[in-house]
């Protein structure tokens, strides 16, 4: 059994530990609360407008960025945190990666990344290729920020150099429970393939004239939805982590005492015998 002073210092350290985990869940629960909030405003109308350009993408395939091509090249954009202690929060998105490089449309594809989030880059660096890093975004996230990520994206594969560009992110669902998603950024997936009817809507000046205004809007508001999911998803899975981290921490922090006590009692006890054994001895 260990002695009384490395008891002491474990039970310590146990405790010290259980304060900075208590401390980042409150910071993390704090966060969350606005990160939650933003999120569920911004899904409504970015969920309908991707749905309206989808709708209309059937009508317009000669349009630049519905043209489908050979997925020769393909880009991922890798969405992660900057921090660890969140859990499988980053573990998940390397591992829908390797599940998308084992589709059959990609068998024969080469790939490359754009990641956002320093704990991604980290990991994919080591082995793959990444053209570009904007980690920064979480620093002040705003739409101006992703509206020149997007564009700078959009103009990738306007250039030809991506055939696809898929997104790969945590989706927010509540603060226990992230749900990974990989999503076709570019070109616009289409639908509603079998249906080209576009009657319930009235178009002024034009279909084309709208589409092609709309869609660059419509990529930049996908993309900076995926990095808002993706901050409040953190924010959930990092409350979680240090919650069940706080509780583990209080559980080992209390078998240790009675380890404590426990020893402590038997010294007690050894001592006691020491000294009736001594003073038997001296009777004799």
């Amino acid at each position: 059994m260990a002695n009384l002073k490395e008891i002491r210092n474990r039970i310590s350290s146990v405790s010290s530990t259980m304060q900075i985990t208590s401390a980042m869940k409150m910071v993390s629960a704090a966060k969350l609360k606005k990160a939650q909030d933003a999120i569920i405003a911004m899904r409504p109308y970015s969920d309908k407008l991707t749905e309206l350009m989808q709708n209309f993408s059937g009508s317009n395939e000669n349009n630049k960025f519905i043209t489908n091509r050979l997925p020769n090249k393909v880009l991922i954009i890798a969405i992660s945190s900057n921090r660890g202690l969140c859990g499988a929060f980053n573990a998940n998105v390397l591992k829908e990666i390797n599940i998308i490089k084992t589709k059959p449309e990609y068998k024969s594809s080469t790939f490359d990344y754009f990641t956002i989030g320093k704990k991604v880059t980290d990991s994919l660096s080591r082995t793959e290729k990444i053209i570009q890093n904007e980690s920064e975004l979480f620093d002040d996230l705003n739409y101006d920020k992703v509206s020149n990520v997007a564009e700078s994206l959009m103009s990738l594969f306007l250039d030809e150099k991506y055939d696809k560009i898929e997104i790969v992110y945590n989706s927010f669902k509540n603060a226990a429970t992230q749900i990974i998603k990989s999503e076709q950024f570019l070109p616009i997936a289409n639908q509603n393939e079998n249906s080209s009817n576009n009657s319930n809507y009235i178009f002024e000046p034009s279909q084309e004239f709208i589409i092609n205004n709309l869609i660059p809007k419509s990529l930049k508001i996908q993309l900076f939805k995926a990095v808002r999911d993706s901050f409040a998803s953190e924010h959930g899975a990092r409350m979680t982590a240090m919650h069940k981290a706080t509780d583990n921490a209080s559980e080992l922090r209390d078998e240790l005492k009675l380890t404590y006590n426990k020893a402590r009692q038997a010294s007690i006890t050894n001592e006691i015998l020491e000294i009736v054994g001594g003073a038997e001895a001296l009777n004799n």
